[in-house]
């Protein structure tokens, strides 16, 4: 599946203090992966964790409400240590793709492309998302999500970094 070509895309670019082996080790693995990925105050626990092309990342988000969501990635694309591309969504414990509990309007699907590059020690960490295969109206309500899921992204890699600090 391709991204929608009129859909505008959220770029992200964050300075990671860490080298780029390590940053693209803590989305590679599980172990990793539960300590940092989702948004702040959520607990992820991993289902599944497949990584490679054509693989995927099923885990579930427990908020502290005790209320719990399900999501998934479906891997494009993995270039390690320079790039990784995939499927995001909402899903069901099953790992059926399902709408996001907070609206209908969100796309069924976000396109991800992570590329990290090694800047003397440190990692450029850039995200590019965008809606697919989603109606105007979807795509219309994600691009009115950008500052919003940049601040939610800004707390998650705030936590990439807290987690990379406290393994070294």
């Amino acid at each position: 599946m391709m991204p929608d070509s009129d859909s505008k895309e959220l770029i992200i670019t964050r300075e990671i203090h860490a080298q780029r082996e390590i940053v693209f080790q803590a989305w590679s693995e599980a172990e990793h992966l539960k300590h940092w990925w989702g948004p702040k105050g959520i607990e992820i626990s991993v289902k599944h964790l497949d990584f490679r092309a054509g693989g995927s990342f099923h885990y579930s988000m427990q908020a502290p409400d005790g209320s719990q969501m399900w999501g998934k990635f479906v891997y494009q694309e993995i270039k390690a240590p320079v790039k990784m591309i995939w499927n995001n969504c909402f899903s069901d414990e099953a790992g059926n793709i399902v709408r996001s509990p907070f609206s209908n309007l969100i796309p069924l699907e976000i396109r991800n492309e992570v590329t990290l590059s090694d800047n003397n020690g440190t990692t450029q960490l850039t995200l590019c998302s965008r809606a697919i295969n989603a109606t105007e109206e979807e795509r219309s309500f994600f691009e009115g999500m950008f500052e919003s899921m940049k601040q939610g992204f800004g707390g998650t890699f705030d936590q990439l970094e807290q987690y990379l600090l406290r393994m070294n």
